[in-house]
């Protein structure tokens, strides 16, 4: 079975990242407006700047351009994964288990589709969010559109 784009990419970009002393938290290849985009997100500790986006960015897209593992034209972008990062892999909830989330649905729970807490669970794909009550709110799977961190001030 042939390798998704973004596994491809993922596969030449993580060790540039990581020559960079960064990491390489997500790849994204996006059809939005017309256009196709391919995204590569960074992560480090202290934070990602624009010289680690610059070099990720120079070198991956040299090896891509090497490679031609994509045939329609793109737009290459990298930046940092951000501090309120969508949470996609279970390495990713376990690592910011107890941190603020927003949660959001497909369809209204209780009247509403966000949900804001902090992260108290993980399960083959369920969430579970401390809001505050007695019991977790736990959500399914098949019911979360994103998990994302959230910055509380």
């Amino acid at each position: 079975m042939a390798k998704k784009i973004t596994e491809l990419v993922a596969e030449v970009a993580a060790p540039v990242a990581q020559e960079q002393g960064c990491t390489l938290w997500d790849v994204e290849y996006v059809r939005e407006a017309g256009q196709w985009y391919l995204r590569l997100y960074l992560d480090k500790d202290g934070g990602v700047d624009i010289l680690d986006c610059e070099a990720v960015s120079r070198r991956v897209s040299d090896l891509l351009d090497e490679l031609d593992p994509i045939e329609a034209s793109y737009i290459f972008e990298v930046s940092s994964a951000g501090a309120e990062r969508p949470l996609k892999r279970p390495s990713d909830f376990q690592q910011f288990m107890g941190s603020p989330v927003l949660l959001k649905t497909y369809k209204p729970v209780n009247g509403r589709k966000e949900f804001a807490g902090r992260l108290a669970g993980y399960d083959n794909g369920a969430v579970e969010l401390d809001m505050g009550t007695a019991q977790p709110l736990r959500f399914e799977k098949q019911d979360i559109a994103l998990v994302r961190l959230r910055v509380e001030f």
